[in-house]
C-alpha cells in the first residue's frame, strides 16, 4: 500500500486496515484548484498538514468547497521534493489518542505542492498566476515567528532583507520579500482584494506579518521597484487584510512508534527523512486530537466556511482574548515550565513529566493558583475547561511523543510572554499582590539554572538553541553549581530587562525572590530537585 492516488481506486485494502480515505472528486478539486485558486498556504510542515489540511478536507467531503489548498514552502525545499510531490501531496494523519489506539486518515485537500522561490521558474511561475487570479481569498502562514522577523533583537536588519530591499522583488529571497513580490504581482493585475492570514503560535500574529509586508513594499515603492499606489493598496486593511488567529494543536516529530504501526498495516516508505536544512520529518503526521483555530473574520474578497470545520470565526478582540487566555495563563507558561525542568530532571517526554508528582504540582500551581486570577475570559471558550483539559488529558497523554528539549528552543523569546504579562497583570491589579506568587518565580529561576548548562545530577547538559544564548551564558558565566557568590550584579542586569521578562523583575520587587530560588538550585547534585519539592508541596 501506497501513499499516493492509487489509494483511492485500491479503497479495500485501505479500509481493511481501518484507513479513512478522502470522500470527494480528487481530480476535480486538483483541475477546480488550478483554474480557479481560493487558498494558498505558506509553511509546509506539519502544523499545516496535520491541521490546517485537515479543515480544507473536511469541507471538500461537505460539499462546501471545490478547490483545494496550493501549498509553498519558502525555507526548506526538500520538503516539497521528498514529501509533498513523490506522495501526491497527500498526507497520512495519525490522531494519537491517550489509551494508545489511533486513528488513521490519508488527507489529499493539497492540490500542489510549490517552491516559493524566484529562481524556479515553474513553481513561481505557478504561484505569480494564482496571485494573480481575483477567484484567489486568503493566504495563510505557518512559517514560525521567526519567518516574520526582518532584524534583530537590536533591531538591525537581516543581511538578506537588506539585500531583497536593495535588489528588488525579482530577487527576493527572504519569506516576507517573496510574499511582498506576489502582492505586488497582484496589484499590477487589478489589485483585487485579499487576506493573509498568519496562522502561526505567537501574539499578535496578524500585526507582525502585516508590519513585515508593509516595511519591504514601503522600501520597495521608495526605490521605484513598485509603483506608489502599492504601498497604499498594501497597507488598506479593505484592500488586503491581516486577519489574527489563535492556533493550539500538538504536532510533534514523527514517533517510531507510529512508523512501525503504518508498517505493520502494510503502509510502505513512511520513515522519517532528514531534510538538508535539518527538518525531521515523515510522509505522516503525528498528533493529539484537541485542537483550536480562531479566527478574525476579516476577508475582504470572501473566505472558505472554515466556521463548518471547527474553527470559530470572531472579531480581533476575542481572536486577541483566546490568544492571551492560551499564551499567558492556560497552556504555554505550562510548557515552558516543564521544558526547563524536565531538561533539568532528566526527563525526554512531556507526558512523563507530568507523572512527576511534583512538576504536575508546579504546573498545576502556575494555572490554577496564579494564571486563572488574571486570566483574560475569550468568551467563546472557557478558560477553566481549557486549563483543565491541558493538565488531565492533553500533556499526561504518553503517546504524544513532545520533549522538553524541543519546547525550550528559544525559551528567552517566549518568557515575557508566557510569564512576563501575567506579573505585569498583578503589578495592575490592586486587588492582588505580586509576592504571592511563588511558581512563576521558581519557572524563572529554573530558566536561569537550566542556562548553566549543567543538569540536576552536575552533568553536562545540552541546552537548545536561543537567539539570546551567548549573551545570557555571558552574564551568568560567574555562577557555578556549589558556589555562592557574594557578587550578584549580573544576575540583576538580567532580572532588570524588561526585554526578557515583559518588565523589570527588580522594580516588580521578584528579583530577590528568583535569586534565592536559583542559588538554592545551584547548592550541588539535587537541588534542583529539593527546591523544586520545597516551593511545590
Amino acid at each position: 500500500m501506497k501513499l499516493n492516488q492509487s489509494c483511492l481506486t485500491n479503497r479495500e485494502a485501505w479500509e481493511k486496515a481501518s484507513i479513512k480515505l478522502p470522500e470527494f472528486d480528487w481530480k476535480k478539486m486538483i483541475k477546480t484548484t488550478d483554474e480557479s485558486p481560493r487558498w494558498i498556504h505558506f509553511g509546509a510542515g506539519n502544523i499545516f498538514r496535520g491541521f490546517i489540511a485537515v479543515l480544507q478536507q473536511r469541507l471538500l467531503e461537505e460539499g462546501l468547497e471545490e478547490s483545494g489548498i496550493i501549498a509553498a514552502d519558502t525555507f526548506d525545499y526538500d520538503i516539497i521534493d521528498k514529501i509533498y510531490t513523490p506522495f501526491d501531496n497527500m498526507t497520512m494523519m495519525v490522531s494519537l489518542k491517550p489509551d494508545g489506539t489511533m486513528d488513521r486518515e490519508v488527507i489529499a485537500s493539497v492540490a500542489r505542492g510549490v517552491k516559493a522561490d524566484v529562481g524556479n521558474e515553474k513553481d513561481f511561475g505557478y504561484l505569480a498566476e494564482a496571485f494573480k487570479n481575483p477567484s484567489l481569498q486568503m493566504v495563510s502562514f505557518t512559517i514560525t515567528e521567526k519567518g516574520y522577523a526582518l532584524a534583530n533583537f537590536r533591531g538591525e536588519l537581516f543581511p538578506v532583507v537588506e539585500k531583497d530591499m536593495e535588489e528588488g522583488p525579482e530577487k527576493a529571497c527572504h519569506a516576507m520579500s517573496v510574499v511582498t513580490a506576489l502582492l505586488l504581482k497582484r496589484y499590477l493585475a487589478g489589485g483585487v482584494p485579499l487576506a493573509l492570514v498568519s496562522m502561526d503560535n505567537c501574539s499578535h500574529n496578524g500585526e507582525k506579518l502585516k508590519d513585515s509586508v508593509v516595511s519591504i513594499a514601503g522600501a520597495w515603492t521608495e526605490k521605484g521597484y513598485a509603483p506608489e499606489g502599492f504601498l497604499a493598496w498594501i497597507s488598506d486593511e479593505n484592500k488586503v487584510s491581516f486577519p489574527w488567529t489563535m492556533i493550539d494543536k500538538i504536532t510533534p516529530r514523527p514517533a517510531e512508534e507510529v512508523q512501525r504501526s503504518l508498517e505493520e498495516a502494510g503502509m510502505e516508505d513512511m520513515a522519517p527523512i532528514i531534510t538538508s536544512k535539518n527538518t525531521y520529518i515523515a510522509p505522516f503526521v503525528n498528533a493529539e486530537i484537541p485542537q483550536y483555530l480562531v479566527v478574525e473574520d476579516r476577508f475582504p474578497n470572501g473566505r472558505p466556511k472554515l466556521e463548518k470545520a471547527g474553527a470559530y470565526l470572531t472579531d480581533r478582540d476575542t481572536v486577541n482574548r483566546t490568544e492571551r487566555m492560551k499564551v499567558t495563563t492556560c497552556l504555554n507558561p505550562l510548557h515552558t515550565a516543564l521544558a526547563v525542568f524536565g531538561c533539568l530532571l532528566g526527563y525526554k517526554s512531556i507526558a512523563a513529566e507530568m507523572r512527576d508528582e511534583d512538576l504536575k504540582a508546579l504546573v498545576e500551581k502556575i494555572g490554577y493558583k496564579e494564571g486563572l486570577p488574571v486570566v483574560t475570559d475569550p468568551g467563546i471558550l472557557s478558560p477553566e475547561d481549557f486549563i483543565r483539559e491541558v493538565i488531565e488529558y492533553r500533556l499526561p497523554n504518553p503517546f504524544i511523543p513532545d520533549a522538553p528539549q524541543r519546547i525550550a528552543t528559544d525559551t528567552s523569546q517566549k518568557i515575557p510572554i508566557r510569564f512576563g504579562e501575567t506579573i505585569k497583570a498583578y503589578l495592575a491589579d490592586d486587588q492582588l499582590d505580586v509576592q504571592s506568587l511563588t511558581a512563576i518565580p521558581l519557572a524563572i529561576a529554573g530558566w536561569l539554572r537550566y542556562l548553566l548548562c549543567v543538569d540536576d545530577e552536575g552533568n553536562p547538559m545540552e541546552i537548545s538553541s536561543d537567539p539570546m544564548l551567548s549573551e545570557l551564558k555571558e552574564q551568568l558565566k560567574g555562577i557555578k553549581l556549589g558556589e555562592q557568590p557574594e557578587e550578584k550584579e549580573g544576575l540583576e542586569e538580567i532580572l532588570s530587562n524588561p526585554v526578557l521578562f515583559g518588565t523589570d523583575l527588580v522594580s516588580a520587587g521578584l528579583s530577590h525572590k528568583i535569586e534565592a530560588m536559583l542559588y538554592e538550585m545551584l547548592e550541588g547534585p539535587g537541588a534542583v530537585r529539593k527546591t523544586l519539592h520545597q516551593y511545590v508541596k
